[in-house]
């Protein structure tokens, strides 16, 4: 059965380019005071801190607000950034002027989910079409936070080293 997953995956793969002009277009959600209900409490808590960082330090560049949720020993994951509350902090005024925040994260967001001290925002990101460079096509982007003591502690994505 594995050699049959491998060939299934291989197949997929190869097909890969052919599929793509298939795709059906990433939409983003509206109501983002949707994703951050849940039965459970603690998970209510962790989407509202991180959706609120979003919203606060890394849209409006309010780094004077970091400290209020994100961990000193923050741990970053992305090759871009250095690892640390104070270089994420350094890393956000470099490239987001500072301005009042909005009511919701300004990306568009497919989704919030959590799960135990984790907590993924997923949201639609457009890039340019590298077959016509005329078109754009849509993909995903992913973020995952773990919460520790009512504050991120360590940061995932799916970023790439840049040159």
């Amino acid at each position: 059965m594995k050699a049959y997953g491998r060939l299934l995956l291989s197949t997929l793969l190869a097909l890969g380019p052919c599929l793509a002009s298939a795709q059906v277009p990433v939409s983003a959600a509206t109501q983002h005071e949707t994703f951050l209900s849940s039965p459970d409490a603690k998970l209510v808590r962790n989407k509202k801190l991180v959706y609120d960082f979003w919203r606060e330090v890394v849209d409006a560049g309010q780094i004077d607000q970091i400290d209020k949720y994100v961990a000193e020993n923050y741990i970053q994951h992305n090759p871009n950034v250095a690892t640390g509350r104070r270089a994420l902090a350094e890393q956000i005024a470099r490239n987001v002027k500072r301005q009042a925040a909005q009511a919701q994260i300004k990306a568009p967001v497919v989704a919030i989910v959590a799960e135990g001290n984790l907590v993924v925002v997923s949201l639609v990101s457009e890039l340019p079409d590298p077959a016509d460079s005329s078109k754009k096509y849509t993909t995903t982007w992913f973020d995952m936070f773990r919460i520790e003591n009512g504050k991120i502690a360590e940061h995932w994505d799916s970023a790439v080293r840049l040159p």
